[in-house]
Parts: structure tokens; C-alpha cells; sequence
């Protein structure tokens, strides 16, 4: 079956990702039949679609008519005959517990068609056990959605030991419809890559606690700003369900062993009944109390580092195993739980050495399991190398970048601001990555153009990316630096000699703005949003939008800008003249390249000297009029000149050189 063939999905499990799962489906154009138990809750998750359908249409998200669309497109039913009879594929999402969901596909082994794919949502359990209560072990795998499915990015998609290729391929094509990113998981391991990595995370934190090694406070002071991550561990947990972490500890320690132990602090919480948020009480109060209130200077670099070793050998026993590479860990990682940067990664950094001597340390000192290093991760030491080639997250395929990537396409040099989990929140990683991009892209003679867009559709950039680095701790000095950091890197682009294009598709707001406003030309869609929202923060635009911003628009509009600190939509811009065009949301790329295409046929030497000119004639006008006259009598002795002269007098399209 190839991924066209199929037309109508099963959803089985009305619930949260059930629902979520089939708005998700509905949105990409299949017919979707919503299942549950009894017609209430089938009834409850069909009215959440059509609310959901409604919030997204109210933000302009999608247009009503789309929304209406969808809507119409999915099925609310009772009896699994009816659910199934016409599916191409399956998707169940009922509770996670295994007999239930043998029992479920025992019963829809009987009425799904023979060509029917079934695939389930679980985020733990045996896929290679699930698929053998039916006729198809080949024709079955795992999808793993991640909560909620209409905005989370990620999809594991699990091959259990019976699945065959051409499922795993059809099943990553589907989620690639639905827009979702796929990540392949290539064994069946329980927790996949995701909970696998984070599950025990947060069982390591627990332990340091209940050991008495650790509080709370500082556990999550460290993990949220030394270690950048978007949540404290307990904070975490508090928010996704100490139940749910428990469960998958519980099976984890089942199938794999004394290593996987949930904490005695963990499962006290669950009989209590303190279970997080959703109880109004877990590690943080959030009836009584102010909630999660994290501070920002208990950091340990102990806990760090018991943190950072514990999970370094989660993803080392992944790689040894052939469950998935670093970059797909990473990569999964990044999408799924929202990290700065992939656990692979982030232990490289560190450095594996001195994480395997934690891991020994640890293990000698408590004769905790869970401390054991794996095999491959003593064979990388020994042998001198991380998880990547080097130590600097490079692969032996030369991929240089962790944040952005280049694509050519002719003489347009296309930088994407690759960090969509993040909405391509502005790091210091990637600020390092842009500066060495365009000297790249302004190296290479068949470059002649640069288009800047954001990868997805939610946002060019949404800003700084404010979590990661406030691991810098709030030191003064650090900010000082950082400041001078972006405003050089986005000077490289506004400097260059190459004409750049942004090409803004969603929110623009804060550094991201601020880095659009470097560009020569900028095209929006008709989605989009821009603002500089720094004086809500109390702070003020600092890679340079207090002084580029007023450049374009004039200095009535830029404090209007920066001092009220609200999203301002595309039109608007337009009209206050910081974006050259708005577009269709479909058109944003392709036109956006097409002006990119067109400034790159241009005369190279004459762009050049006409922005040093204008750039130069900013704040002494004399000053930009005599390199405009200098420039002048250069071009009046370039070939580019002739050019130019002779196409026009034939009426043909110039084919300048730069010469």
C-alpha cells in the first residue's frame, strides 16, 4: 500500500490523543472514524475537535472553511465494526495498559479489511507483544504521538520485531501528510527514544532527592537554568502526571530490570493521590500555592552532572542496541520534550569521560544499578570519541550545523533556521551558526543571493531563545557580551555584500524581528505577526532594534514599536514599510525565493556598492555621497556595465557576472 492509497483512518480511544490524533488526521484531508466505549465519550472527543477546530480558525491558524472541513471529514461511532470496517489504517490510543489494548485489537482483528495497517499510540509498551494478538504482525507498528498531537511536531514511529519495511515507510509517510516529523525508532525498546531518555531523567532526579543528596528547589534551579531545559524535572512531572511517569518506570523496570526502579518518591506521590496539576497538588501546590516556582540560582553542578551521566548512558544503551543514531535521538528529543539541544549532544560537551567516571563513582559509592554504564558507552571512551565523530556534534558526513542548514538552489543560498520545536528561538549555538553561515554563502562565487526563512509554519522566529540562555545564570557581564554577539552576527548579514531576503512566515517577534530587520528586502505572509515585545519582559531590544529599526521605519514608528510591545500583523508592516510585500500563506517560499532568484541575477558589483552607500549615508549623508560617486566611476569600467547596456539595446535579459 502506498501512502496515496490511503483514504480513511480508525481512531480508537476518543480521549486526549485520541481526539487529538484524529483533528490531526482530518486536517490532512482523511476521512476519520473517532471510536470509544459508549456514545458520551465518543461524543466528548468529537465536540473537543470541533472546539479545537474553532480556536485554530479564531487565530487565523487555518481559514473556517478548512475547519468546517475537517469537521465534516470525521465520524464519531461506538461499535469497532463500524469504526474499522473501511479503515486503511488503525491508530488506538485507548488506555495504557496492555491487556486492555490486546483485548481492543483482538476484537478489531476481526472487521479491519485484510489491507488494513493498525499502528498504536503507546508511549511504552511492547509493540512486537501488541501485534502478535493479530494476523498481521508485519502489517503493524507503533505511532507515537505526542501530547497534543495538533501542536506537538514529533512521531516515533516503532518497528516491532515483526514489522515489515514497507509499514515503517507508510506509516512515516502518513505522519509526513499529517505534517508531523517521523523519527524512526529501529527496535522495539520500551520507552522508544523520547521516555526512554526522559523517564529516568526524572527518576534520577527523584532519587537524588529522596537520598538526601539534593531538594527539590535545586534539582529544578538546575535542570532549568544550568542545563536550559524548557522545565524543571519535578516541574515536569507536576505537569505531564507523576501517574504517567510511574507507569512507564514500573514497566520499564519490569522488562529491563533493578536499573529502572521507580523512586519511593514518586510512587508515594501516586498513592497519595498528588499527582501533579491535574490533582491541584504534586512536588509544587497548585491549589494553595503559587505552583512551580522555580528559582534560578540553586543550581548544583553536582546534580548536574548525576543528571547529564544518567541520561548520556539512556541514549549510549539506545545507539548500542541499534534502537535509533545520535542524530535521531537528538533529533526526537529536541522535537518531543522541547530540550535546547539533544541529549547526544549536550553529552559530548560535557564530555563522555567525565560522565562514564560519574557513572562508576556513583555506582561505587551507592552499588545502585542505575548507575552501571553500558557497554558502548565505556567503548566510546576508550577509543577517545562521542556520540557524534567529534566532540563538537559534527558527523562523519561533514554536517556542520546543529541549529540552521543551508540549501543552494541556483545562485540562491537559502538558510533555514532549523529549530522548529523551539519556534526557531534565537540561541547563542545558533547566533555562532549564522555567523558562519553567511561568511560561507559570501565565500562561495556561485553564491550571489541569500534567502533567511524559518522551517515550518508557525514561525520565521519567535526571539531569544530565553531558556537556554538563562543558564548563563543573569550575570550582567554574560548579557553584555551576548548583546554584542547578535548584534555583530546580524550585522554580517545587514553588511554583506549579497543581497538578503527574509522570507517571514508566522511570528517574527523579538531577536527574530530584530534579525529581519538586517535583511534587504522582506516578504511576509498574510499569517504572520511582528512585534518587538522586549518592555514586556522589562527589557529592551538588544541585538540591535534600537537603532536598525528606525532605519526602515523611521523613528515615530520604531519607539511605537518597541514601547508598546505588541504583535503588530503583516498588513500593518507592510504599511508602516518595514515588510516589502504580504503574500497567500501557501506563496510565502516560493515567492519569497523567486525574489531571491531575481536579486541574484542582478549586477553583483552595483548591489554591492549601492549598499555600502545607503548603509554609509545612514548618519552623514555627505559621507554615502561620495562612495556613490566613487562607486559610480568604478562601475562605469565593468564588463557587468556592458553588459547590461547591450541587453538593453537587444531587448534580452543581462547575464551579469560580476565582473
Amino acid at each position: 500500500m502506498d501512502v496515496d492509497d490511503v483514504e480513511t483512518v480508525a481512531v480508537l480511544g476518543a480521549g486526549n490523543m485520541g481526539h487529538g490524533i484524529a483533528e490531526v488526521a482530518a486536517l490532512a484531508g482523511f476521512d476519520v472514524t473517532l471510536r470509544d466505549i459508549n456514545e458520551e465519550f465518543v461524543q466528548n472527543g468529537y465536540n473537543q475537535i470541533e472546539w479545537s477546530l474553532d480556536k485554530l480558525a479564531e487565530k487565523d491558524q487555518i481559514s473556517e472553511e478548512d475547519a468546517d472541513a475537517a469537521l465534516d471529514r470525521v465520524t464519531p461511532v461506538v461499535p469497532v465494526a463500524d469504526a474499522v470496517a473501511e479503515a486503511d489504517l488503525v491508530i488506538e490510543a485507548v488506555p495504557e495498559k496492555m491487556d486492555i489494548k490486546k483485548d481492543v485489537y483482538a476484537e478489531v482483528e476481526e472487521h479491519a479489511p485484510d489491507r488494513a495497517v493498525f499502528a498504536s499510540n503507546t508511549s511504552s509498551l511492547s509493540i512486537t507483544e501488541l501485534s502478535e494478538v493479530t494476523d498481521r504482525e508485519e502489517r503493524f507498528c507503533g505511532m507515537h504521538f505526542f501530547n497534543p498531537p495538533v501542536r506537538m511536531q514529533l512521531v516515533e514511529v516503532i518497528s516491532g520485531a515483526h514489522t515489515s519495511a514497507g509499514t515503517m515507510d507508510l506509516v512515516e509517510a502518513v505522519a509526513e501528510r499529517m505534517g508531523k516529523t517521523p523519527v524512526r525508532v529501529r527496535k522495539d525498546s520500551p520507552g522508544f527514544i523520547v521516555n526512554r531518555v526522559l523517564v529516568p531523567l526524572m527518576n534520577e532526579a527523584a532519587w537524588l532527592v529522596h537520598e538526601g543528596e539534593a531538594t527539590v528547589e535545586s534539582v529544578d534551579s538546575t535542570t532549568k537554568y544550568e542545563m536550559g531545559l524548557p522545565m524543571g524535572s519535578f516541574e515536569l512531572a507536576d505537569q505531564v502526571g507523576i501517574d504517567v511517569g510511574v507507569h512507564v518506570l514500573e514497566y520499564m523496570h519490569e522488562v529491563l530490570g533493578d536499573a529502572y526502579e521507580p523512586c519511593p518518591l514518586l510512587t508515594e506521590k501516586v498513592e497519595d493521590e498528588h499527582l501533579g496539576k491535574k490533582t491541584g497538588k504534586g512536588f509544587y501546590d497548585y491549589e494553595d500555592g503559587p505552583g512551580a516556582e522555580v528559582p534560578s540560582d540553586e543550581a548544583d553542578e553536582g546534580v548536574k552532572h548525576a543528571l547529564l551521566a544518567v541520561m548520556a548512558n539512556e541514549v549510549a544503551g539506545l545507539i548500542g542496541n541499534d534502537v535509533a543514531d545520535a542524530g535521531d535521538i537528538d533529533q526526537a528529543v529536541k522535537l518531543g520534550a522541547g530540550f535546547p539541544d539533544g541529549p547526544a549532544k549536550m553529552a559530548d560537551a560535557v564530555g563522555l569521560d567525565a560522565l562514564l567516571s560519574t557513572l562508576d563513582e556513583r555506582r561505587e559509592e551507592t552499588g545502585a544499578e542505575r548507575y552501571e554504564a553500558v557497554d558502548y558507552l565505556r567503548e566510546l571512551v576508550e577509543e577517545g570519541r562521542g556520540f557524534y565523530a567529534d566532540t563538537d556534534g559534527e558527523d562523519d558526513d561533514g554536517v556542520d550545523f546543529e541549529t540552521i542548514r543551508i540549501e543552494r538552489e541556483g545562485r540562491v543560498g537559502h538558510i533555514v533556521l532549523d529549530r522548529p520545536h523551539r519556534m526557531n528561538t534565537i540561541s547563542e549555538e545558533l547566533l555562532d551558526e549564522l555567523g558562519v553561515a553567511i561568511e560561507e554563502l559570501e565565500a562561495d562565487d556561485g553564491v550571489r543571493a541569500v534567502l533567511v526563512t524559518g522551517e515550518g509554519e508557525r514561525a520565521f522566529s519567535a526571539g531569544a531563545d530565553v531558556q537556554s540562555m538563562a543558564a548563563g545564570g543573569g550575570d550582567p557581564l554574560h548579557a553584555v557580551e551576548l548583546s554584542r554577539k547578535g548584534q555583530s552576527t546580524f550585522g554580517k548579514f545587514e553588511s554583506s555584500d549579497l543581497p538578503v531576503v527574509a522570507g517571514i512566515d508566522g511570528y517574527c517577534l523579538g531577536g527574530g524581528m530584530e534579525f529581519a530587520t538586517c535583511a534587504d528586502l522582506r516578504v511576509a505572509s498574510e499569517r504572520s505577526e511582528l512585534g518587538q515585545p522586549e518592555h514586556n519582559l522589562g527589557l529592551l531590544p538588544g541585538w540591535g532594534g534600537t537603532q536598525r529599526l528606525r532605519h526602515i521605519v523611521g523613528e515615530g514608528r520604531a519607539k511605537e514599536i518597541i514601547f508598546t510591545a505588541e504583535r503588530y500583523d503583516a498588513e500593518t508592516m507592510e504599511r508602516y514599510g518595514f515588510v516589502n510585500e504580504v503574500v497567500g500563506n501557501d506563496e510565502l517560499l516560493d515567492h519569497a525565493m523567486d525574489i531571491a532568484q531575481d536579486l541574484a541575477a542582478g549586477p553583483p558589483v552595483a548591489q554591492r556598492y549601492t549598499k555600502r552607500a545607503m548603509h554609509a549615508g545612514r548618519d552623514d549623508t555627505d559621507a554615502g555621497l561620495e562612495i556613490e560617486a566613487q562607486a559610480f566611476g568604478q562601475l562605469m569600467n565593468t564588463e557587468d556595465l556592458m553588459e547590461g547596456v547591450m541587453a538593453f539595446m537587444s531587448d534580452e535579459e543581462p547575464a551579469f557576472e560580476g565582473k
